[in-house]
């Protein structure tokens, strides 16, 4: 399904004005289903039980699971599936894990096939496009995390620290949270300066991010109760201008 047109509205006067918007579930759920169904989403949610490790974050002693994906969106017509690819970022945005291909599991392709990810995107192609409406294609990266928090041992969402991704734009949705505390997402100007904060709790809260102008990160996740299980699972969904 194509998108609807553009969502940009007053709705979204923060992050032209400010760089950034925290979005709750309820209106995240109202916005993405004008761009689409979200039928499959039992499905889509259980995926993130079936991510892989994150080999290279456990080279350096920390840990979380994941699945990428890679996707060409032009200003309008069909979101296509690309070949697997690796994730790549420069030193210059990742200081921790710069300037190494990294190949990641892919996105099982029911999945990455499936309503609920491609309403995600066209919800986001929509906005992201009103923003920038000089863009003939983006370039769209799709990761799927779950952070992992053990009593002795914090989950990191961020591990990198406070940060920009190199891209244009930046969706951070909510799939999952069960027994954690913290998690406190952080937006800084680029001289460090807190600009705001807030706490994804609820499946569909979303943050949007101007990459281009602002800095983000995540607090370090711990259980609440140190006997059972504690993850915090994300989807994350970037988009960086290119030639089409």
């Amino acid at each position: 399904m194509e998108s609807t047109g553009p969502v940009l509205g007053t709705e979204f006067r923060e992050l032209v004005e400010d760089g950034f918007r925290f979005v709750d579930a309820a209106d995240m759920r109202t916005l993405l289903l004008r761009h689409g169904s979200l039928e499959d989403w039992h499905e889509f949610a259980a995926s993130w039980d079936r991510l892989g490790p994150d080999t290279y974050l456990a080279k350096v002693g920390r840990r979380r699971r994941r699945r990428h994906g890679v996707y060409a969106a032009a200003s309008a017509g069909p979101i296509v599936r690309q070949a697997h690819q690796p994730h790549y970022q420069s030193s210059d945005y990742n200081t921790l894990q710069g300037d190494i291909e990294r190949w990641f599991e892919p996105i099982e392709m029911d999945v990455g096939d499936g309503p609920s990810l491609h309403t995600i995107l066209e919800f986001s192609r929509a906005l992201f496009s009103s923003l920038a409406p000089e863009v003939n294609g983006w370039h769209v990266e799709v990761h799927q995390f779950r952070i992992e928090a053990k009593p002795d041992e914090p989950g990191e969402p961020t591990p990198e620290g406070v940060h920009r991704d190199g891209v244009d734009y930046v969706l951070v949705l909510l799939v999952d949270r069960r027994n954690i505390a913290s998690g406190t997402t952080t937006i800084h100007s680029a001289d460090g300066t807190l600009l705001g904060s807030f706490t994804l709790t609820s499946t569909f809260d979303a943050a949007l991010v101007d990459d281009s102008r602002v800095f983000h990160g995540v607090t370090a996740v711990t259980p609440l109760d140190a006997t059972l299980p504690a993850h915090r699972d994300v989807l994350v969904v970037t988009f960086r201008r290119t030639a089409i």
